[in-house]
């Protein structure tokens, strides 16, 4: 539920926005017009599909919001026009139910969002803040490319100067250089370290000379640097990323060869870094090279890359041991790993000793709070199952909380149903309060659209909280059950083990 703070917001992303709006119904178009010029600083409105398109074809728009069944030109006729003239322009599209086939064809099209007629407020704010957000984030992104050129000239001054002062220091300016990125980064910390030590040792194994062990090693250091360019709200995401945020941490590899490629000392590893997530079979990233074409450093380094991704601690993933990491590197010869390069990282790997402490989870209270502002429930105010997926996951790494309580709530559905699914959202809201002020040393999800978990690291008195709850349930006409879980009895890995467990 959108209160006023997300109301405020909605307002500040949109100040600078312009909207064209197509709709038929004149009473609709109406009053939707007046809304959104409360939000946006420019509203244009059509009232059919043809005068839309030649409003888009006159001017840019930030985002296109529109009816699907209108006269002349209908809304998928038009938007399918739109696309063409811009294939990543953000849509918003409106219908009645009896309008779904065209819904599932305008969807076909690549739509951002949809809202479904009567209007409800409510939804039409969540959507519109959900789309402008991302347009807000894909700005921020092209503001950043737009201005990297200058950017890349101040700190190439500033990093040659600063060599000049320091060339007895190099390692360690390196090093500098790479906890600076690290530090917006911080489940990342120590890669480019380990990479580069890695890549030393697959190229000493190899015999390369002195010199060029030294570049790859220094290229490791700086193989991520690029990063310095890509949006917080890509880099620091801890959920598994979608199709255009993955193509925006891509580009931290041409960024970092761009920045890299300015400075006369750094050139060399600019050359290095440019082809580290290339693949031997040409499926690589990001000019597809193949085989040979990719630079021998180059080719030790991916190894390196995937050796240390293997054996980290993931999100999603526990690490693999040495021994399992280099078996599916050695399966993986040809396609994404050069051979020569796999026979000597098979052996110059084969007693590395990993340190079991790194991992890709947050660690410190900070860390902690801005990991889970990916997870927040909207509607409750608690972590949603996604985020009880991470920690069950890292449960499985170190048995942190021992006892789960679940709490299901029943005819909740009947609820929304006889009082209305905004009245059920401020049910939820007080139900998910309640866990929270009574459990404040615990976490509490919403999961299962209407119930709640409560995970602890000690066994929980609740008496206070369930008279709570049976006062707060009986007054609304809705019944709740629970059911515990000693998570040191019986292991709990996966959100759909709760209910069977």
């Amino acid at each position: 539920m959108m209160h006023l703070q997300g109301i405020k917001q909605l307002k500040e992303l949109s100040a600078d926005l312009s909207v064209l709006y197509v709709e038929d119904d004149t009473a609709i178009r109406e009053t939707m017009g007046h809304y959104l010029g409360k939000f946006f600083l420019k509203v244009v409105i059509a009232k059919d599909g043809l005068e839309g398109l030649y409003a888009y074809q006159q001017q840019t728009f930030n985002l296109v919001i529109s009816d699907l069944s209108m006269p002349h030109l209908s809304g998928i006729e038009m938007l399918k026009e739109i696309k063409v003239i811009n294939k990543n322009q953000a849509i918003l599209i409106t219908s009645a139910h009896s309008e779904s086939e065209y819904m599932f064809g305008a969807i076909k099209l690549g739509v951002d969002g949809y809202i479904v007629k009567p209007f409800l407020y409510e939804q039409l704010n969540q959507e519109l803040f959900k789309i402008v957000s991302l347009l807000h984030e894909y700005k921020d992104n092209e503001a950043y490319k737009d201005h990297l050129k200058n950017m890349v000239e101040e700190k190439t001054s500033h990093i040659q100067n600063m060599m000049l002062f320091q060339s007895q220091n190099y390692e360690k300016t390196l090093f500098s250089i790479v906890e600076m990125i690290e530090q917006r980064d911080s489940y990342t910390a120590g890669h480019s370290k380990r990479v580069a030590q890695y890549s030393l040792m697959i190229a000493k194994q190899m015999g390369y000379s002195e010199e060029d062990c030294t570049k790859l090693y220094q290229a490791g250091i700086l193989h991520d640097v690029g990063k310095i360019a890509t949006p917080d709200a890509v880099l620091l995401n801890p959920k598994v990323l979608n199709t255009i945020e993955y193509k925006l941490i891509q580009e931290h590899v041409q960024v970092g060869y761009k920045l890299l490629s300015h400075i006369p000392m750094f050139s060399e590893l600019a050359e290095i870094i440019y082809a580290h997530h290339e693949r031997h079979d040409g499926k690589g990233y990001p000019r597809g090279l193949v085989g040979d074409a990719i630079g021998q450093l180059s080719r030790i380094m991916i190894v390196a890359d995937a050796f240390d991704a293997m054996t980290t601690n993931r999100i999603y993933k526990t690490r693999k041991s040495v021994s399992v990491a280099l078996e599916e590197i050695a399966q993986m010869t040809s396609t994404q790993f050069h051979p020569d390069v796999v026979k000597s990282a098979l052996i110059a790997l084969k007693d590395v000793r990993l340190d079991e402490s790194v991992n890709q989870l947050p660690i410190t209270k900070l860390e902690q709070e801005r990991f889970a502002y990916f997870y927040k429930d909207t509607i409750s105010g608690v972590y949603n199952d996604n985020y009880l997926e991470v920690v069950l996951l890292k449960n499985t790494y170190e048995l942190q909380y021992k006892y789960m309580e679940i709490f299901f709530i029943h005819g909740f559905s009947l609820y929304n149903k006889n009082r209305s699914w905004g009245e059920g959202n401020v049910l939820l809201k007080r139900f998910a309060t309640a866990l929270n002020e009574c459990s404040q040393d615990s976490l509490v999800f919403r999961v299962f659209g209407d119930d709640f978990v409560l995970l602890s690291k000690e066994k929980l008195d609740l008496e206070n909280l369930k008279v709570l709850l049976d006062t707060m349930t009986s007054s609304e006409g809705v019944q709740y059950s629970t059911k515990s879980i000693d998570l040191t009895q019986v292991a709990v890995n996966h959100v759909t083990q709760i209910e069977h467990a």
